[in-house]
């Protein structure tokens, strides 16, 4: 059966860009498959480190988008999305989402000389993993799913949330938890958002918290998707080192890094998509053979497609032209996520079935979703009403 007409359409690329792709699916291909990705899951000591290493040192994944001068590739958002197209249809098992995507640009962008020189090296050599905890969830951090200049998120003078008050010393000291924090049990390093300030020099700020520090408590958290490991984080009478200096653009750097992560995060939808639109046709040829019409399959599958490269295309638009605008990261994600569900629920082949592409597809829309609320949020950042908000 000729299973062209189902395949996606590809976006448009450079040569060095296609390279890039061709080795990086050679390589996952044979590493990192939906199975092998749920068994380097079981335990936070079975991820594939061996993998993240190579990854870092023949593609410059850890640091892909950090400045040379820190040890990074020096990359642009076109190709933060042709490599999360090709990890997110291996379901790779990666540090690439916490490290690389949300933590690195936050610590680039406000992070003190001092800070960015001893820090941003060690993740772009992939020695240093890190994770953003953030109370209320990251979506909301992020600015994906609403206002995050709006600090009650982070604790807003209220009991909850995460707190920093000053210490005697002149230092900073955390109270408080943040739940389902990305890679929170397993990083070397933790960026935590807290509220500080009574009510009128309310504020929210980052703060950089080692492993091992004193008072830092991580649980990790049972999840839908053994690819996305999460954990609770509490912190009791905790030492931290605030990232930057007062007065610092915070929220604008989180919003900013959210526009990017969501970028990245519907390239990984989109190629898990893809691959699950793979396995759907897979399973067609069986179907047929009982099929009373095999002619809806086809029809159904052919509709998948356009979804799924109709979602492609926005993301490589978004990734093009970043910013708020009316084709940003939040609703290439929205769309994405929604190719990804539908697909996934398509290539289902009977009850029962372990399914980990759903199971992605559930974990996103729960971590940064739902789909619905992405759509708002574009709308109403770029002002645009109606059908889009609803």
């Amino acid at each position: 059966m000729d299973t062209s007409q189902f395949a996606p359409p590809t976006e448009p690329l450079t040569g060095e860009q296609q390279e890039i792709r061709r080795a990086l699916r050679e390589l996952l291909g044979g590493r990192a498959g939906a199975r092998e990705g749920r068994a380097a899951t079981a335990a936070p000591e079975e991820r594939d480190t061996p993998l993240w290493t190579r990854l870092s040192a023949t593609f410059g994944l850890a640091g892909l988008t950090l400045p040379e001068e820190y040890g990074g590739a020096g990359r642009g958002p076109v190709e933060l999305a042709l490599v999360g197209e090709e990890t997110g249809r291996a379901l790779v098992p990666s540090p690439l989402l916490a490290t690389t995507v949300l933590a690195a640009p936050l610590l680039a962008a406000l992070g003190t000389p001092a800070q960015r020189a001893a820090l941003l090296p060690r993740i772009a050599d992939s020695t240093l993993t890190c994770a953003l905890a953030a109370p209320s969830g990251t979506a909301l951090a992020l600015g994906l799913t609403g206002d995050n200049t709006d600090g009650d998120w982070s604790g807003g003078g209220r009991a909850g949330g995460i707190q920093a008050a000053r210490a005697a010393d002149g230092g900073w000291r955390l109270y408080g938890e943040a739940a389902q924090v990305l890679d929170g049990d397993t990083a070397g390093l933790l960026l935590v958002a807290a509220h500080t300030g009574g009510f009128a020099r309310s504020r929210t700020l980052l703060f950089l918290v080692p492993a091992d520090a004193p008072g830092l408590v991580r649980t990790r958290q049972p999840a839908l998707d053994r690819s996305r490991p999460r954990a609770t984080v509490q912190f009791r009478d905790t030492g931290a080192e605030l990232l930057g200096e007062e007065p610092a653009d915070v929220l604008g750097a989180l919003a900013a890094t959210g526009r990017a992560a969501a970028v990245m995060l519907a390239a990984e939808a989109v190629g898990a998509a893809a691959a699950a639109l793979d396995r759907a046709v897979g399973h067609l040829a069986s179907r047929e053979r009982s099929a009373r019409s095999p002619h809806a399959a086809r029809h159904r599958l052919a509709d998948l497609r356009v979804q799924i490269g109709t979602a492609r295309s926005l993301t490589y638009c978004a990734a093009r032209e970043p910013g708020p605008g009316p084709h940003g990261g939040p609703l290439a994600l929205a769309h994405a996520l929604e190719a990804l569900r539908a697909t996934a629920e398509e290539s289902l082949s009977r009850e029962g079935e372990e399914h980990p592409y759903l199971e992605r597809a559930a974990s996103d829309e729960l971590l940064f979703g739902p789909a619905r609320r992405l759509r708002a949020r574009a709308a109403e950042r770029t002002g645009l009403l109606g059908e889009e908000a609803a």
